[in-house]
């Protein structure tokens, strides 16, 4: 038990000069406890009982034995659908990062000075971010009905209040140099922000937004859930159908897709940095 007992009082150091150090007693002798303590008692609120997950934890691979081999007739049907889904991702992204810059803007506190506009502002975004995207596709869907245009908007609004978040914190570590320059020229201050900040943060932009296409491919699959249309309508019919080898395939189809816009995106990320 010596790690423990140096984890709590660590030995003296002797430095070059023969000075000798004690060090300071490891953060981690509080931390733990603490992990320990709210482990266990999480565990006691969610109810969690491991022997429940011995002993039925391996239906879980038994359900995708029953998907494998996937039912590749089925593959047409599953074409329009997963296009739907890319579709509602793309156009829900380029919507939400269009819109991100503008709010991005008014809630930066570097260009904006009046602090209770900008506390309000942030607040509010702050405050809706905090939904998560099946609840704006919920919501969406009592107002402009079953469909994919629903779960488009959902993405749209998640993708405007998860960006705008991440621009503005990037736009306060700018170079305000060339801001104030143009401004103290007489341009208008969201003419200054458009002809110095938005360089700055360009490549910055185009990453934030690519890697929220790959998260909204993700989200858009699982839309359908709520009737939010894409391939989570499909998959949520075909498994309370127990059609587990047309869900294998709607899955393997999706795992594709995911992998190959990923590997998309990081490569532009990869140029862009």
């Amino acid at each position: 038990m010596k790690w423990l007992k140096n984890l709590i009082r660590p030995e003296p150091l002797v430095l070059g000069n023969g000075k000798i150090v004690q060090p300071k007693m490891s953060i981690m002798v509080i931390l733990v406890p603490i992990f320990i303590v709210a482990i266990l008692f999480s565990a006691y609120i969610i109810e969690f009982d491991i022997f429940i997950l011995l002993r039925r934890g391996y239906q879980f691979f038994v359900i995708v034995g029953r998907m494998i081999p996937p039912d590749w007739s089925y593959f047409p049907e599953v074409i329009g659908p997963l296009v739907e889904t890319i579709m509602m991702s793309i156009f829900g992204t380029l919507l939400g990062a269009f819109l991100s810059l503008p709010l991005a803007f008014l809630s930066s506190d570097n260009i904006i000075k009046n602090k209770v506009f900008l506390w309000t502002n942030r607040m509010v975004v702050s405050l809706f971010r905090t939904l998560p995207i099946l609840i704006f596709a919920f919501i969406l869907k009592y107002i402009f009905g079953i469909g994919t245009f629903a779960g488009t908007l959902a993405i749209a609004l998640f993708t405007w209040l998860i960006m705008t978040k991440m621009l503005y914190e990037i736009i306060e570590t700018v170079d305000m140099g060339p801001f104030e320059a143009i401004e103290s020229s007489g341009a208008s201050r969201l003419r200054a922000f458009i002809v110095s900040i938005v360089p700055q943060i360009l490549g910055q932009y185009i990453s934030i937004a690519l890697y929220n296409f790959e998260m909204n491919v993700r989200s858009a699959a699982i839309l359908g859930y709520v009737g939010a249309g894409g391939i989570g309508l499909l998959l949520n019919e075909k498994l309370g159908w127990r059609r587990y080898d047309q869900v294998g395939l709607i899955l393997f189809a999706l795992l594709v897709t995911v992998y190959v816009i990923e590997s998309i995106s990081r490569l532009i990320r990869t140029r862009l940095s």
